[in-house]
């Protein structure tokens, strides 16, 4: 089971969904349109399908539809924000575009954030700044759900992170969770009945298991490769949450199982890097373009056609989204459909 819709269909049933959880115009279709670039990316995880738990979280007043995250410090390149508690991709567009703004003045800007919630797929934010010819960095800690090498339960978040990088056409774009892969596959592949690879879920007693079934409440995600992705972790942990002031680790809220009326209280971290403070933009992507080419032209293994830079795929895939429509998988359509049902707002026809 599957549905090819196109991007503004897939994007104005977010709009209504969301505003009937009392969420305004303006937050509704910020939000919307995230969800929608992310599932042009093929990115299904972190796009349309996450709305049914945002949807619970809004109707249980643990999310402000209408919050307003606002300035609580500033300097000339850096900021605090407070998420007033609203949508996570509400929150961070506003980050992202504070530290781009500041950027555009010091060079580097750094833009903190608390008192948010989930805020999607990282990479949405760091193509924001790569858009407007700067590299981007965004990331987030989460609850708990990734063990660290020699631990039987979990230790830190999946704490995503990404970077996007202007050139002369498409940004290279590095979206990651520091697990070997986020939560949401693993919920992706058990919902399709898939056995998962053995690298992918730690068991309760520490060792690596292909059952899924367990995850979160006794088995974590094991951590890219072992103490690197463990200690990237800590990283995006001190400048996302210690820094900042957000909760961490066990206090974060989960925004799919805890008490929806209670906060999360997400931390968050933007950096942005004006390319044009130390050189002309088009001298810049003149020489990252000089790279990408010679990456495309390095020698390929036996039974490769192609070297792919970060983001070039999704990228592709946004391309023919654009042209005939996202393919959206079974999961998709079925958390789609459970929006609909709880929302009230009837399901349209390509549901």
């Amino acid at each position: 089971m599957s549905a090819r819709v196109t991007i503004e269909q897939l994007e104005s049933f977010c709009v209504e969904a969301l505003k009937a959880c009392d969420v305004g115009e303006e937050n509704a279709r910020a939000t919307a349109q995230l969800l929608a670039f992310t599932d042009s990316w093929g990115v299904f995880t972190h796009g349309s399908k996450l709305l049914i738990g945002y949807a619970k979280r809004l109707t249980g007043k643990g999310l402000k539809g209408n919050g307003t995250p606002s300035v609580v410090r500033e300097g000339p390149s850096w900021a605090l924000v407070d998420g007033d508690s609203t949508l996570g991709q509400v929150t961070s567009t506003y980050a992202m575009q504070l530290a781009i703004d500041k950027a555009k003045e010091a060079g580097t800007a750094y833009v903190g954030v608390r008192n948010s919630c989930h805020f999607g797929a990282a990479g949405v934010y760091a193509n924001q700044a790569a858009q407007q010819g700067m590299i981007g960095m965004a990331m987030a800690n989460d609850v708990p759900s990734v063990a660290a090498p020699g631990s039987r339960n979990a230790i830190t978040g999946s704490n995503p992170m990404a970077y996007g990088v202007p050139t002369g056409g498409n940004p290279i774009l590095l979206d990651m969770a520091i697990s070997t892969v986020a939560g949401g596959k693993v919920f992706a592949a058990c919902d399709r009945g898939e056995p998962l690879p053995d690298n992918w879920v730690i068991g309760p007693d520490g060792l690596p298991t292909n059952d899924g079934s367990g995850y979160p409440e006794s088995s974590s995600l094991a951590p890219m490769a072992g103490y690197k992705g463990y200690g990237i972790a800590l990283l995006i942990e001190t400048v996302s949450a210690v820094l900042t002031g957000a909760s961490m680790t066990q206090n974060v809220g989960s925004w799919l199982f805890d008490d929806p009326g209670m906060k999360t209280d997400h931390g968050g971290a933007f950096l942005a890097i004006n390319v044009s403070t130390l050189m002309p933009l088009e001298v810049f992507q003149k020489r990252i373009d000089g790279l990408i080419e010679e990456i495309h032209a390095a020698p390929k293994a036996d039974g490769s056609e192609r070297i792919y830079l970060p983001g070039e795929k999704e990228w592709e895939k946004r391309e023919e989204a654009l042209k005939v429509g996202i393919s959206l998988p079974s999961d998709v359509i079925q958390s789609l459909r459970r929006l609909s049902k709880h929302t009230g707002v009837a399901a349209p026809d390509w549901l």
